[in-house]
């Protein structure tokens, strides 16, 4: 069988996505099933993480395969100076697939011309997060009932957010999307995403504030501002609490509008949203399990 791998969003097609969709609300009902049953996964992330590093390690394990792996680059070799081509050689010898996160953009495809096995990429700087994206569009056909038609408020850290630029592209296939960008200047979505909407004739709008508009979402998807990203610590200040998302603020709002975020959250929403009917951001995470069983058994062919 042909090596797959997944590394930008765009490596899978529409239908690709619509059988991911269909898979994970198998694994819902069904999340224990031994396919992975002899089959060893390499979880490499060389940046931290929690929840992705988790949910993955929660999908292999309930599809009874082994781990191996490191969640901290200083336990490994890296520290000596093995370089990233090495180490990906090196474990393609040992495991059947590899799921990688690194800071560097770029690196999980570098990782996957590399390796002789199949490569999912569990995000890579401010580049690309696929699984993240296929677990938000579950979410968002779960809440919404479809892919088509909605309204997607984008808000925050639209520049460095890896998550947003791959919902973006994702959603894009789908009917009728509108997309609702709310950043600062210093954050904005990039120029080539707005261009790529608008080379498929969809519409975008950009703005400041929101509180004005949010009766009109389906869902909003809100993002932290990452420090880790900014070489300037007054830049990170200026901007870090720009936008606070208070259970107040919900009043207008479609009664099946959801909110999402990728999490960790810091200031961005308010512990008072945690209440609300519209908060959606902890189901998320929880769908993130049964997305990446979907993802791992589509790519192995297991499924």
């Amino acid at each position: 069988m042909e090596k797959r791998d997944l590394i930008s969003i765009t490596d899978f097609s529409k239908a690709d996505y619509l059988r991911i969709m269909e898979l994970a609300a198998e694994f819902e009902a069904n999340p224990n099933q031994e396919l992975l049953k002899n089959k060893v996964v390499a979880t490499l992330f060389f940046e931290p993480s929690t929840r992705t590093r988790l949910s993955f390690e929660t999908a292999i394990n309930r599809l009874s395969g082994r781990i191996i792996g490191f969640s901290d680059s200083s336990s490994s070799s890296v520290v000596k100076g093995e370089t990233l081509h090495d180490t990906i050689r090196m474990v393609s010898n040992y495991a059947d697939m590899i799921v990688m996160r690194h800071p560097l953009e770029g690196s999980a495809r570098y990782a996957s011309e590399v390796a002789s096995i199949p490569v999912i990429n569990a995000g890579d700087g401010a580049n690309q997060h696929p699984s993240q994206t296929l677990l938000d569009m579950y979410s968002i056909k779960k809440t919404q009932g479809s892919l088509d038609n909605i309204n997607i408020f984008m808000v925050g850290d639209l520049k460095y957010g890896r998550t947003v630029h791959s919902l973006l592209m994702a959603m894009s296939e789908f009917e009728n999307p509108i997309f609702n960008f709310i950043a600062p200047p210093e954050l904005a979505m990039p120029d080539e995403y707005k261009r790529f909407l608008k080379s498929k004739n969809i519409r975008y709008f950009e703005h400041t504030q929101f509180t004005d508009i949010i009766s009109e979402a389906d869902i909003i998807y809100m993002t932290r501002v990452q420090k880790e990203r900014f070489t300037d610590p007054i830049e990170y200040e200026k901007v870090k609490n720009v936008y606070i998302l208070k259970k107040k603020m919900l009043k207008n709002t479609k009664p099946t509008m959801k909110i999402l975020h990728p999490l960790p959250r810091v200031n961005e929403i308010h512990p008072d949203v945690d209440a609300s009917p519209h908060a959606y951001y902890f189901t998320q995470a929880l769908n993130g399990v049964f997305t990446r069983e979907a993802i791992i058994s589509h790519i192995m062919g297991v499924k």
